[in-house]
């Protein structure tokens, strides 16, 4: 059992709401069904997280629906309104009141995120105050803290710099900073050819499903 508590970011896959870049080369009823697949695989991890779970829908109004999407004790705090800095300061704050201190925060569109890869950055919150995953597109899939963040307001959300904004702003802040592997997260149709690949030999249902469906929007086996 850790201490850490899992967070999960998502929103309530619905045609033509998220995945937009994505809809937009394969179609929105498709980019529909793959957001549907991926928060599937997010949260099976979260069902296999061996600590606090809280799930986070992107509004208050998402509670109700948020509160069946496991059969383990969790907690759903919805987000606030703002930019994603503010939304994911204002779950800190709010955990934090609630003793909950390490956090390992992810959204529900990085399927070759394992749970190697969380515990590995569970097991650096011991020695840094920060943690972060890396996705190719510049920006982070995972973020960890132990002693709280700098002012993410300001940060370039959704800019290539992200990542490198987010370390800079957290050693600025007096934080020691921890990279656990790298993990992309799906945006683009490119991305579904490299999850169709990398989830080949990964054994958890929710992978394999969602990489049958990225073979049929691919034409591929």
């Amino acid at each position: 059992m850790t201490e850490t508590t899992l967070i999960l970011f998502c929103k309530r896959p619905a045609p033509g709401f998220g995945k937009q870049r994505l809809a937009a080369e394969i179609g929105t009823e498709l980019a529909f069904e793959i957001a549907k697949g991926l928060l599937a695989c997010a949260l099976e991890d979260a069902q296999r997280w061996p600590g606090p779970v809280v799930i986070s829908p992107n509004s208050p109004e998402e509670a109700v629906w948020a509160e069946g999407l496991l059969t383990r004790e969790y907690e759903v705090v919805p987000q606030s309104e703002g930019n994603l800095g503010e939304r994911i300061e204002s779950i800190d704050r709010q955990l934090r009141h609630c003793g909950l201190h390490r956090q390992i925060v992810i959204g529900s569109d990085a399927p070759e995120l394992s749970m190697e890869l969380l515990l590995a950055a569970d097991r650096l919150l011991d020695e840094a105050d920060v943690v972060f995953s890396a996705a190719e597109d510049g920006g982070v899939s995972l973020m960890g803290t132990r002693s709280g963040w700098p002012a993410l307001k300001v940060m370039p959300w959704s800019i290539e710099t992200l990542g490198q904004a987010l370390a800079t702003g957290c050693e600025r802040n007096q934080q020691s900073v921890a990279w656990v592997a790298d993990c992309s997260d799906v945006d683009r149709l490119m991305d579904l050819q490299r999850i169709h690949d990398a989830l080949r030999d990964d054994s958890r249902p929710a992978r394999q499903a969602l990489r049958r469906l990225v073979g049929q929007v691919l034409g591929k086996s």
